[in-house]
């Protein structure tokens, strides 16, 4: 079967419960911008994986690797979203994107920072 990743807000995530004496789910959902539109999608852990949202919070940026699972019960259909390993997402754009704040950035050169008269910069010049 094919696993697939997307990379979103956790939005919400629930507490594990017992589904049968041997069978355990825990939900969560995370938000994902679409054009104008934010979309919530819930996804399952199961099993020994219910513990794997435990690192993270409400409104962490994570990346969400998962298998999509179906089955058929008494001529209805259901689809799952599993979830089998959950990683924080680095916001390397975001970063890149911030302002300056007034007073953070380097101050202009002035004559003081210049090198003295006798500084051989070996430019052909």
């Amino acid at each position: 079967m094919s696993s697939f990743e997307i990379a979103g807000k956790l939005h919400k995530k629930f507490e594990a419960e017992k589904k049968t004496s041997n069978f355990e789910a825990r939900e969560f959902v995370i938000e994902i911008q679409d054009g104008n539109y934010s979309q919530y999608i819930k996804f399952q852990l199961v099993q020994d994986r219910c513990a794997l949202i435990d690192n993270y919070e409400e409104g962490d940026q994570i990346k969400v690797h998962f298998n999509l699972r179906g089955r058929e019960w008494n001529d209805k259909y259901f689809t799952n979203l599993n979830a089998w390993r959950i990683e924080a997402e680095v916001q390397e754009e975001a970063a890149t994107k911030q302002p300056l704040e007034v007073g953070t950035s380097t101050p202009f050169p002035t004559t003081s920072d210049e090198p003295p008269a006798s500084f051989d910069d070996d430019l052909p010049f």
